[in-house]
């Protein structure tokens, strides 16, 4: 890790995302893969007067989320939480009780492949008020329609729904975000869950797995996934599935528009790739704390390159370029 790097990324978050207060309290949740950035995130807001506790978990890996899950008040008493473990805990029932209860939370999964820390990747310095207008007008035109429709020119075609699930967004900024956010810089909605069909080319991020190499068909009917193509990559995404040993990981239940464009797809880092302008996500599994109603053992997001994308048959995206 370069520590000069990664304590410019904690400075961001702090003092950008976060805008503590010395009379603040803060609870940083990690795991021993991150507790050096953990400490980092924690001597930054220790110098702007913030009582800050730290809490490394003796649990990670993609199930980290069912322990939150079953000690759903563990973050009571903080004024704001950092959920900067290996994977998202934002779609958890702690996470979701704590916001109810008026906390702020942050997401910060930091997951990469490349042996390098989130810290230090450059994204983290996106415009957050262009990617907030970015996210509104989008918003605006999901919030009308019933219905979403992405195609693509590698043979996408699918429909999600949207009956009483409000789109939001993402831009790291806790206030913006009505007091919870995430390093993914999206808009999103929390799909209804047994709805979605049609068909995905997967050609960007196979989520925490890393890069596409070559485009996977995947089948969705009645909201999950029925098929996925037997190919190398698509072998890779069974096994990663199957391991949670949870039939609800394979429901589609969020769909999400990446806004940073300082983001790039390169499948080295999992936020990065969902938060890329001029791609599309399908989250998988939980989410719960987004809006929606699904209780799985996870969450992970599926990310396609230059979709064309219809609200109730209103083209607001062609080939990746947003254009309401």
């Amino acid at each position: 890790m370069n520590k000069e790097k990664a304590l410019q990324g904690a400075e961001t978050v702090i003092k950008n995302w976060l805008d503590i207060k010395s009379c603040d309290s803060l609870l940083i949740v990690t795991d021993s893969a991150h507790r050096e950035e953990g400490m980092l995130l924690k001597e930054t807001s220790e110098k702007l007067g913030c009582e800050t506790d730290i809490m490394v978990t003796q649990q990670s890996g993609k199930l980290i989320g069912m322990y939150f899950d079953a000690n759903p008040y563990i973050f009571s008493g903080y004024d704001y939480i950092i959920g900067a473990t290996d994977y998202s805990l934002i779609t958890t029932v702690a996470a979701k009780t704590a916001i109810k209860n008026g906390s702020g939370y942050l997401s910060l999964p930091l997951h990469t492949n490349d042996g390098r820390s989130m810290l230090e990747y450059s994204f983290l310095n996106c415009d957050t008020c262009k990617s907030r207008l970015l996210a509104l007008a989008l918003a605006e035109k999901l919030n009308n329609a019933k219905v979403i429709h992405v195609t693509t020119q590698r043979g996408t075609d699918i429909y999600f729904y949207k009956k009483d699930r409000p789109a939001k967004f993402f831009n790291g900024n806790i206030k913006d975000c009505g007091g919870y956010s995430s390093a993914s810089v999206e808009v999103y909605v929390p799909v209804e869950e047994t709805r979605t069909h049609g068909c995905l080319m997967l050609d960007g991020s196979l989520g925490y797995i890393g890069k596409v190499t070559a485009p996977v068909q995947i089948m969705f009917s009645s909201g999950k996934i029925i098929d996925i193509e037997d190919s190398p990559d698509g072998n890779r995404l069974k096994e990663f599935i199957a391991d949670y040993n949870d039939d609800k990981m394979y429901t589609a239940s969020e769909f999400g528009i990446g806004l940073n464009d300082l983001s790039r797809c390169d499948g080295n880092c999992y936020i990065e790739d969902e938060s890329a302008l001029g791609t599309f996500h399908i989250g998988l599994g939980r989410n719960l704390a987004l809006g929606g109603i699904w209780q799985a053992s996870g969450h992970f997001d599926l990310t396609s390159h230059r979709p064309d994308i219809y609200a109730d048959g209103f083209k607001i995206m062609h080939n990746g370029q947003i254009i309401v």
